[in-house]
């Protein structure tokens, strides 16, 4: 996949994510990224101080504040989509941006929760080009720091005493309670021979989807918009989330690691059932059949750990060959494409639907 963007110092020309039916124009995503990092660090950086030592280092070290030695660092604290989503939430709804920025720390500290689990889960010991937490301070910190960040989430919600945090924290807990769901269904893929895409779709629906939509109706909802409001929005961050998944399932395996902080053929080490390998196995075909053995024997495989990278490369050339990457990148256009649609059953700014596009479009043309 190729792109025409970074997060910091760039404007977005969408082009090509995979492609034409993303917008034609240019918009400043840097700054929609920045002013939700601008608001929602020091209320996160507040909320987390809360926790009991050592676990306020471990998670100041997860977000990039500080370095293994406890020192000051400027770390890439990742790109702040959700963050921004929760703002712009807000003012979609006729509120002000600040309003929703319980909400955009509530879903990062949610967010940052399921990154510390899964890392320790899956066996990650790099993300953004930093080792990992499990790494660095051990299982049992990523463990209780996830959990904590979770309770945070909750208690930033809750402690503002009014219905709408309430119902925030509703849509909060069930999102949450998704992403868990397809972090379940994430691992046991990792032991089947086969998932159907339809599987794949839910899983990553659930494991991706559920807290970016969540994070697009939560301002919205702490706005004082209605249900069906909130719902639609929902929907759009739903199918975004499905994109965007789309996007990481394809860098996973072709991402550049100076982009990705991640490996080579990440999600192939992890043998991950991930959309461009479950669309390969069921195109049927010559390619397809021998991917479908590779991974056969791979599972049964004493050895799989110590592959060399010529072996990860033939299996990532026989996806592309039985067509899962192309697929892949047509799912992106297309969960882009009702994301945006979606978006026309809100009355909003125009300002403000011109800058849900432009998110949308960066989310698929991304390159980390």
């Amino acid at each position: 996949m190729s792109s025409t963007t970074g997060t910091r110092g760039e404007s977005v020309t969408p082009a090509n994510p995979a492609s034409d039916t993303v917008a034609d124009h240019t918009t400043d995503v840097t700054a929609l990224l920045e002013r939700g990092r601008a608001l929602s660090t020091p209320v996160l950086r507040a909320a987390v101080d809360r926790l009991a030592p050592p676990m306020d280092t471990v998670a100041a070290y997860h977000f990039g504040w500080i370095d293994a030695q406890g020192r000051p660092s400027d770390g890439d604290g990742g790109k702040a989509v959700r963050p921004a989503l929760a703002l712009l939430s807000a003012e979609a709804a006729g509120a002000a941006a600040e309003a929703g920025v319980p909400g955009a720390v509530a879903v990062e500290l949610v967010h940052n929760f399921s990154l510390l689990h899964d890392d320790l889960m899956d066996g990650d010991e790099q993300r953004r080009h930093r080792d990992t937490v499990w790494k660095v301070h051990g299982p049992a910190q990523a463990i209780l720091v996830g959990d904590a960040l979770f309770a945070l989430a909750n208690e930033v919600l809750l402690e503002l005493g009014t219905p709408e945090a309430g119902r925030a924290a509703r849509r909060l807990t069930s999102a949450t309670r998704k992403l868990i769901d397809g972090q379940a269904q994430d691992i046991s893929y990792e032991h089947r021979e086969r998932v159907t895409v339809e599987e794949c779709l839910e899983m990553e629906g659930n494991k991706t989807g559920a807290l970016l939509a969540c994070a697009c109706s939560i301002g919205a909802v702490l706005g004082g918009a209605d249900d069906r409001t909130a719902d639609v929005l929902e929907a759009y961050g739903h199918h975004l989330g499905l994109a965007f998944q789309a996007v990481d399932d394809l860098l996973g395996i072709w991402g550049d690691p100076e982009s990705t902080g991640k490996q080579t053929w990440s999600d192939l080490r992890q043998r991950k059932k991930s959309l461009p390998v479950v669309a390969a196995l069921a195109a049927g075909g010559p390619a397809s059949e021998r991917l479908g053995e590779l991974l056969s024997a791979d599972a049964k495989s004493s050895d799989f750990d110590s592959f060399s990278e010529e072996e990860f490369a033939a299996r990532a050339a026989l996806i592309e060959e039985a067509g899962g990457r192309e697929w892949t990148a047509q799912e992106a256009r297309r969960q882009h494409a009702v994301a945006i649609e979606v978006l026309h059953g809100v009355d909003m700014p125009e300002t403000v639907r011109a800058q849900l596009t432009a998110l949308a479009d960066f989310v698929v043309v991304r390159k980390r």
